[in-house]
């Protein structure tokens, strides 16, 4: 069997008015979330954020405004997934990276991993994720645009 990287990437895609794009999980219906995965072998963190954001929303993340928040959360893995982990691994380093794009756009859902999706605004996107890491993220993506904290594109 081959095991997943506890290294992994969360993107938020969002738009300049703070809409955020959500993923409910095939695997926990109820469940929002912001496109995330784990690295592959020999993958870097903007690499892998870029072929997820393609993998579960059709998106090419190249065409927009990718920036790495140079952002790490460290956090225990759910019991429930830890199987797709080698023994004994535990915890996850997540690097969060942001996707801005001009406007909400259709997206074409991986079928096995999302049930739809919605454009939701920020402070509705924070009450609905799961995730406390994700949380975190939407909030600094409202403080940085509050402070007007350029984007730098990676």
């Amino acid at each position: 069997m081959s095991y997943k990287t506890p290294v992994s990437v969360l993107v938020l895609i969002h738009t300049s008015d703070l809409h955020i794009l959500l993923l409910e999980r095939a695997d926990m219906p109820g469940f929002w979330q912001s496109v995330t995965g784990s690295l592959e072998v020999g993958e870097s963190p903007h690499d892998a954020a870029i072929r997820e954001v393609c993998e579960e929303t059709g998106l090419d993340a190249r065409l927009y405004d990718l920036s790495d928040w140079q952002m790490r959360n460290t956090y225990e893995i759910y019991p429930h997934w830890r199987y797709r982990y080698a023994t004994g691994v535990t915890h996850n380093v997540e690097h969060l990276f942001g996707l801005e794009l001009p406007a909400p756009q259709p997206v074409k859902l991986a079928v096995n991993e999302h049930l739809r999706y919605e454009w939701v605004p920020w402070q509705a996107a924070v009450a609905r994720v799961f995730s406390w890491t994700n949380a975190i993220a939407i909030h600094a993506l409202a403080l940085r645009k509050s402070q007007g904290v350029p984007v730098v594109r990676t």
